[in-house]
């Protein structure tokens, strides 16, 4: 919460990255990071060529839910890129409004609140690492028989 808003955005773009979103290319991905930049904080392409691209907005709140009016935003943003899917993060979570909106709108927009996006970067080692590994050896009776 307590680094710039920028470095919020990379950490979301390098997430879909490690999830498989563009590819094995770190180039895929990009964080746009500046005012003016349309209501899009982030841009993935699907493809080599970039005629796929996932959309996304990213919301540092420490305890503001991010609106049904946030996510009508995001939606006039995603009209304007000409994009029919988009992707919403925040670290706080969604009000039950702006989960409801989400839903009815015609494009696509998928919702990561705090805890989710904390399970995802865990499973991806994004911001973490492995500190050690214990393996326990069981005896496999039928490769004896």
């Amino acid at each position: 919460m307590q680094a710039p808003p920028d470095f919020f955005e990379r950490l979301v773009v390098q997430l879909l990255v490690a999830m498989g979103y563009g590819g094995s290319a770190a180039e895929a991905g990009r964080a746009l990071g500046k005012s003016g930049d349309g209501g899009v904080d982030g841009v993935i392409d699907q493809d080599a060529l970039g005629l796929d691209r996932i959309y996304v907005q990213a919301k540092r709140y420490a305890d503001n839910k991010v609106s049904a009016g946030d996510i009508r935003d995001f939606f006039g943003s995603l009209d304007r890129f000409k994009a029919s899917k988009g992707l919403f993060v925040t670290t706080s979570g969604f009000s039950s409004a702006a989960k409801e909106t989400a839903e009815l709108l015609s494009k696509r927009i998928v919702l990561i609140d705090g805890h989710m996006l904390t399970r995802l970067m865990i499973r991806y080692d994004i911001g973490c690492r492995v500190e050690e590994t214990i393996q326990i050896k069981k005896i496999d009776e039928e490769f004896f028989d």
